[in-house]
């Protein structure tokens, strides 16, 4: 063993570069690989937006990793895009990396455009495509022409889903041999049993976590409450993460007071992640009415907590939840469909008891980061050479 550390001290470490707008799934995305890599075998460098995340990036010692900041924002603006893309260019040149992994849409731009001037493989890990955002018409049309143009711009998809890979494939029009797939994973969950939630929070409830907005679809949410009260009156949904980023706040609001549902939810914003962790351990089951997804983290972290789950049929929820076996997956929009399978297994303790043990069986074998470390790290030799 003595011999092994010896020689990895005196190896050339693989550099690599991380771009992004680090906000959300993305930014808890790219702090797991960078808290369980090798850190004796990769340098990690981070280049993301002035304004996404004021929290330092470490490293698996826990040490502060080198991270520069530029005007990278989740919104479109051609002369912010251009001066990062620049900024990106003269920081590679300066840094000399051996590969860049570029997360989410806006990173996968700025990153292949800069490795034109700067001749680079990119790892491109999408977290959900953005064309996804418009079910259909013009905006999805350029959104997904954009993908296409880019996936030869010495690009490499490392999807973090196997729906997210097939699209790739089917829709982008990668060929496959320019594909990897690294799941979405994180690390065990423990839960200090002593700690207590809020008062405000009823001892029964189902919980989420979802910004109010278009991909998350908290409009359904509501809608299924507003149903499932007739057959359960003191049904309570906790909806965490409600914050920054919440476009459709005030609908969901609006929606709460018109199907006078004041008593049977609760909307919490942004909290520390262990006191998330927390109100999901103690929820009935976990339910998601997303549109769309990359491997949705919250549901992971549902499944490390060994919760049934019921949500919808789209992109990394059907990844994670497998019909009448760790929960139930219905289709969007079918409001009763949903209220129908919560009230099942909010009644039914012995199936759902089942459920959460196959729940807690997929996540240690699937989607446990300290066992599946070792595969994005295989990733980054392969395209270094």
């Amino acid at each position: 063993m003595l011999v092994i550390n010896q020689k990895l001290k005196f190896m050339k470490k693989i550099k690599i570069i991380h771009i992004l707008n680090s906000v959300g799934g993305v930014d808890v995305s790219l702090r797991l690989i960078l808290e369980n890599c090798n850190s004796e075998e990769f340098e990690n460098i981070i280049i993301h937006g002035k304004h996404d995340t004021k929290s330092v990036y470490i490293n698996k010692n826990g040490k502060p990793l080198k991270e520069y900041k530029l005007p990278i924002q989740r919104e479109i603006s051609i002369f912010r895009d251009l001066k990062a893309i620049y900024n990106t260019i003269k920081i590679l040149k300066l840094e000399k990396p051996n590969i860049i992994h570029a997360h989410s849409a806006k990173g996968g731009v700025i990153a292949r455009t800069a490795s034109i001037f700067y001749k680079i493989k990119v790892l491109h890990t999408p977290q959900a495509y953005s064309y996804l955002s418009s079910p259909k018409g013009f905006k999805r049309i350029v959104f997904l022409g954009i993908e296409k143009a880019f996936k030869g711009f010495s690009s490499i998809l490392v999807a973090s889903s196997t729906s997210e890979l097939n699209r790739g494939l089917f829709e982008v029009g990668y060929k496959k041999q320019n594909t990897e797939l690294f799941n979405n994973s994180i690390n065990p969950i423990t839960i200090n049993s002593e700690d207590k939630i809020s008062s405000q929070i009823p001892k029964k409830y189902i919980c989420s976590v979802g910004r109010p907005s278009f991909q998350k679809n908290i409009e359904m949410m509501i809608k299924v409450i507003k149903e499932l009260k007739k057959m359960i009156p003191e049904i309570h949904l906790v909806l965490l993460g409600v914050g920054e980023y919440s476009p459709n706040k005030n609908k969901v609001e609006e929606l709460i007071i018109k199907y006078k549902l004041k008593d049977n939810v609760t909307l919490i914003p942004w909290i520390a992640r262990e006191k998330i962790f927390q109100i999901i351990s103690k929820s009935e089951l976990y339910i998601s009415t997303a549109r769309y997804e990359g491997l949705p983290y919250s549901i992971i972290e549902a499944l490390a907590l060994g919760k049934a789950c019921i949500v919808t049929n789209c992109d990394g929820n059907r990844d994670l939840v497998k019909n009448a076996i760790n929960g139930y997956v219905v289709e969007e929009n079918e409001i009763k469909s949903m209220a129908n399978r919560i009230f099942e297994l909010y009644n039914d303790n012995k199936k759902r008891k089942k459920f959460e043990l196959n729940s807690f069986d997929s996540f240690n074998l699937n989607y446990n980061i300290e066992k599946n470390i070792v595969n994005i790290e295989t990733i980054y030799k392969k395209y270094s050479n």
